[in-house]
């Protein structure tokens, strides 16, 4: 049976704490961190809620909580951390009745939520790491993990030193440990489980650190293919390089490979022009990433980075997993090589092995490029291609009115809202969750039951306060009077539906009809004729309005 996570406060009081809810009273605040460990254990055990501002005693009382006064921002870091969809809700938003719930959904199959590489579990009134038989169980539910597997006949001495030192840095950087640098390399890689107790090379470890030599030996299709096509044509590339050695020998490389030939686009803002690359260092690192981390290792095949002048393709064997579909792959996750996933998490790269997806559309909604496209992928391969064109610079311009204070809360969803609003193309029903706050915030202005566009002052922002009344239409005395002149403009022939709709285009034939019918009412005009043949009068040759 679904659980059902929408719920009234009546209900959350009455609520027994124990699997799926935690309360806390939280009155002044809350430790984030301690925020990341609770989240991560209820995800761990099939999701939940965390409950700020209510009595943990029965019967349980409202007494309010200050604790993480700008939710949103909350939710998109635990989102950022944890890779996992979290939402809330505030009830009574006063000073002493505030109570904050933080709706915590299940972990992905077969891989455990967690924090700074620790997955974390509770045991009794206790926050603890998550047993190992129990992450064992975990990982068996989406079967095999090759990257886990160990190569009998690898060697330390097959591992790039280079590339294990890269690794330490990255380690360090992210994490702030400095003792990771009195590590020896073979003990950094027990630590990050690349290598195991017995000193055994895991095939992790050849697809991050292996030498040319090694992985031509063991693991000949770990390697990724550049090429630069400066047109359709087949044949030969513009230029070309493989990469059959450890992402850590070649990572930078790439980058560099592509900025090569990054331009700038520019884009105009009142009397000044400012630039935009055609290819985001982020989403095309978080791509790269996604594909080393996400490919099928067993299927013969390379992953290729296809970098055209205007768009830059991402080809890896191994189509989905699970019930991923590019419809979905905001909202869903599963790694198929959960150790390689790991060993990127506990260097601080987990946000784009894990749910880097979300970042990659961010970013192409913030530089005003095509929407990552999948067109291509099949049960065999994974094709993502990035745009390197600005579509609609309205965009970018809308974003920086808004601000960086106020984006920075934003979730994915709201990203692609504004979009979508601007583009004036149709919101998905996640998108339609996130219409609300956005109203709320001033950022969008809802003009029906079911249309709703970028706020009149944003539009004015950016110098096109005529394209937000064009959209939103003419008010409904403006649309009579404009149905009153061209009958008047006619004649006694009288006038068809199909004619108004010429006169107002974006208005429905309901819309239209009903407008008809109010002037009706008022005396102005009557109808002879009945459906399509139906034909429109005014009561008067001057054709006043009466009211």
């Amino acid at each position: 049976m679904k659980r059902r996570w929408r719920m009234t406060i009546d209900e959350i009081l009455t609520a027994k704490e124990g699997e799926h809810f935690e309360f806390k009273t939280a009155e002044r605040r809350f430790g984030y961190t301690e925020l990341q460990k609770y989240a991560s254990a209820l995800s761990n055990e099939g999701g939940g809620k965390i409950v700020f501002g209510v009595s943990d005693a029965r019967p349980r009382k409202v007494v309010g909580s200050q604790a993480f006064d700008q939710p949103e921002r909350t939710r998109k870091g635990l989102i950022s951390s944890l890779h996992i969809n979290v939402d809330f809700e505030l009830f009574n938003e006063g000073t002493d009745s505030r109570v904050l719930v933080i709706t915590v959904p299940p972990r992905p199959i077969g891989l455990p939520v967690q924090v700074d590489g620790v997955a974390w579990w509770r045991e009794g009134d206790s926050l603890v790491p998550m047993p190992e038989d129990v992450r064992l169980k975990i990982y068996e539910e989406s079967g095999r993990d090759f990257s886990a597997e160990i190569c009998k006949d690898a060697r330390m001495s097959d591992l790039d030193p280079a590339a294990i030192e890269t690794f330490r840095k990255v380690w360090m950087e992210k994490r702030g440990n400095k003792q990771i640098a009195n590590l020896s390399q073979e003990q950094l890689l027990r630590d990050c489980e690349a290598v195991n107790r017995k000193g055994e090379i895991t095939y992790a470890a050849l697809i991050l650190f292996g030498t040319h030599e090694a992985l031509g030996e063991f693991l000949g299709n770990a390697e990724t293919v550049f090429e630069y096509r400066g047109n359709e044509a087949s044949g030969p590339a513009g230029q070309r390089k493989d990469f059959r050695e450890g992402l850590f020998c070649y990572f930078d490389q790439l980058w560099e490979l592509i900025n090569l030939r990054n331009l700038k686009l520019p884009y105009q803002e009142g009397f000044f022009v400012y630039d935009v690359y055609a290819y985001n260092e982020r989403a095309v690192r978080e791509a790269v990433l996604n594909a080393v981390c996400h490919r099928n290792y067993q299927l013969p095949g390379s992953v290729f980075v296809k970098q055209y002048p205007d768009r830059i393709v991402f080809d890896s064997p191994g189509g989905f997993i699970g019930d991923i579909t590019p419809e979905n792959v905001l909202d869903r996750q599963s790694a198929r090589n959960r150790r390689l996933a790991e060993i990127l998490g506990r260097c601080g790269l987990v946000e784009r092995s894990g749910q880097g997806m979300n970042l990659i559309f961010e970013e192409s909604v913030k530089d005003a490029k095509a929407l990552p496209d999948f067109e291509g992928t099949n049960g065999a391969r994974v094709r993502l291609t990035l745009g390197a064109v600005i579509v609609d610079d309205s965009i970018i311009r809308l974003l920086k009115v808004i601000g960086d204070k106020t984006l920075a809360s934003f979730a994915t969803e709201d990203f692609l809202v504004i979009r979508a609003a601007l583009m004036n193309e149709k919101l998905s029903q996640a998108m339609k969750r996130r219409v609300s706050r956005l109203v709320d915030l001033g950022v969008l202005e809802r003009v029906g039951r079911n249309k709703v566009l970028v706020s009149r002052q944003y539009y004015k922002s950016i110098g096109k306060g005529g394209v937000f009344t064009r959209l939103k239409g003419l008010d409904n005395d403006t649309n009579r009077e404009l149905l009153r002149k061209h009958m008047m403009e006619t004649g006694n022939g009288g006038v068809k539906l199909s004619e108004f709709k010429q006169v107002l285009p974006a208005l429905g034939d309901r819309q239209i009809q009903w407008l008809l019918k109010s002037m009706v009412k008022s005396g102005v005009v009557y109808s002879q004729g009945k459906t399509k043949a139906a034909r429109w009068y005014l009561n008067s040759p001057k054709g006043k309005l009466t009211s």
